[in-house]
């Protein structure tokens, strides 16, 4: 039984914040394991639309008026919170956006058809999302640049000899992520940055998953570009952030046209845009979501984040230690460095049906391919189960995950 008594983190506290935990599915309490997915939401963070929507519901930067200098101040005081959290240089390197999907395809569309042409190379890796794969490819298709692909073992860990032969002078850019979803695998996105920068290249960073489980500092890491999603840090859907280094961003060229991204828009004379960030951040925002985001970064830290990182940590030991009993399971992703992500698959078994059975036993997990089918395709499986852990969950809930397991496939058999 792995040891949780030494851990700082005290988590009954925790999950009394959390109200959609005490709710029960199909009779049985609540096990949620999907927080790859989606992590829950504290309650500071819920009343933060109640808060918003009652005291200070107006547009930003637009109006003179109380409710727009409050509102205007939440949004800039996320902006800052997010700053701070991934320790960027300057609150204008933050922009906000839908999510981390959003975030990579700005820096597609903006960077990206700025400087890529035919003969240039962009760098991925079989660990990407399909929001790091898809934009390239549709950007490519019609500038032309070759996409190439860095390896990974069967472990699930990237082939970083692989990785140092395929850069070249032709490698403009290389686009991976700190944490695969559908694995966990943690890659080692500071050496991959100053290999990029020898040769001249940019790394952006999909931080997606890597927010909720460890510390982020873009300066330290090299991070030319780094997105993130409110919703995978116990935040809301609906919004996230991109960083750029400031004289990228002065560099590029708006993305979306519309209101607050302009200096002043003529007929006469050609339109000019607002300086960084705003010049990124077309229209009216998602602006409860956005401080909404800024409350749950709060939550967080005033947890801890190395405190949740070790409590998941052990979380995921246990739960590997106790899988791994269970005949004809298969664990899938086994690298050294992995953040609290569990995928497996089972000798007769499918990972739909595994889903769908355990779900009578109120345990939530993620089936299928996860966004990621090129990298289930290396592993030669075209779907997986995945367990994935947060600050709120025991190793209780991990016992009732496992014993929910062995029933259901003993019935699948």
């Amino acid at each position: 039984m792995t040891n949780f008594s030494d851990l700082l983190l005290d988590v009954a506290r925790v999950r009394s914040e959390f109200p959609i935990l005490e709710r029960e599915v199909h009779g049985k309490p609540l096990v949620y394991l999907d927080n790859a997915a989606t992590c829950q939401t504290p309650q500071s963070v819920i009343d933060t639309f109640d808060d918003y929507y009652r005291q200070m519901n107006s547009n930003i930067h637009r109006g003179l008026h109380s409710l727009a200098d409050e509102a205007t101040a939440a949004f800039e005081n996320a902006r800052e919170t997010v700053r701070g959290y991934i320790n960027a240089g300057e609150s204008r390197e933050v922009i906000f956006t839908r999510g981390t999907t959003e975030a990579l395809n700005l820096v597609a569309q903006s960077w990206g058809r700025a400087n890529l042409a035919a003969g240039d190379e962009v760098l991925i890796s079989h660990l990407e999302h399909h929001s790091n794969i898809v934009p390239w490819q549709l950007l490519a298709a019609e500038r032309g640049f070759t996409i190439k692909v860095i390896p990974v073992d069967e472990r699930g860990v990237l082939d970083m000899d692989a990785y140092r032969d395929l850069l070249n002078e032709r490698t403009r850019l290389v686009a991976v992520n700190h944490v695969s979803n559908a694995l966990g695998t943690i890659n080692p996105v500071k050496e991959m940055a100053s290999l990029a920068h020898q040769h001249g290249a940019l790394i952006l960073i999909d931080g997606a998953q890597a927010a909720p489980h460890l510390a982020i500092d873009v300066q330290d890491l090299g991070a030319d570009f780094y997105a993130l999603s409110a919703h995978k840090v116990y935040g809301p859907t609906g919004a996230g952030a991109l960083y750029g280094r400031a004289e990228l961003l002065e560099e590029m060229p708006p993305w979306q046209g519309g209101g607050e991204m302009i200096a002043s828009v003529s007929f006469e004379v050609p339109t000019t845009f607002a300086a960084i960030p705003h010049k990124f951040e077309a229209g009216t925002p998602a602006i409860a979501e956005v401080v909404a985001f800024g409350r749950a970064i709060e939550w967080v830290n005033r947890i801890g984040l190395a405190h949740i990182a070790a409590w998941e940590s052990r979380l995921l030991e246990h739960a590997t230690s106790a899988v791994s009993t269970i005949d004809g399971l298969r664990i899938i992703g086994t690298a050294p460095q992995k953040a609290g992500v569990l995928s497996f698959v089972v000798d007769g078994a499918h990972s739909q049906d595994i889903g769908l059975l355990i779900d009578q036993f109120g345990v939530a997990i993620r089936t299928g391919h996860h966004c990621a089918q090129p990298l289930l395709a290396r592993m030669g499986v075209d779907a997986t189960c995945r367990a994935s852990f947060a600050a709120y969950n025991t190793p209780e809930e991990v016992d009732v995950f496992v014993d929910g397991l062995r029933h259901v496939i003993n019935m699948l058999r």
